[in-house]
């Protein structure tokens, strides 16, 4: 029996899709058959059709595989490139903690009135 895909939100469905029409693209540019692509990347063709609609199910390897028949396989390289969040939370980690002002005692009336 096979395995369910990972549950997908909406806007991530989006960007696998655009991802996968990117890859057809690429491919129909290089004037390569679904069935020449598959062969070189050692996939099925299943598997690339699920690579070029953005199914979920498909591998990070078989993607990786159709980027290196593509020639794209630097392109891997500027994903998370710069993790914005990511280090902003490391320099706040890093950062010391600030020190807060000492509070001065408040005195009390009687004594800021003279004695009698």
């Amino acid at each position: 029996m096979p395995r369910q895909p990972p549950t997908i939100f909406p806007q991530e469905q989006r960007l696998l899709s655009d991802l996968g029409e990117r890859f057809k693209l690429a491919r129909l540019r290089r004037k390569l058959s679904n069935a020449v692509v598959a062969q070189r990347a050692g996939i099925s063709r299943t598997s690339l059709y699920k690579v070029e609609a953005g199914h979920p199910g498909a591998t990070l390897g078989s993607y990786f595989r159709v980027l290196a028949v593509l020639g794209l396989e630097g392109d891997l390289n500027t994903l998370a490139a710069d993790d914005k969040v990511g280090r902003k939370l490391q320099d706040l980690a890093l950062s010391p903690a600030p020190i807060a002002p000492r509070r001065r005692r408040s005195t009390s009336k009687a004594s800021n009135e003279p004695s009698k």
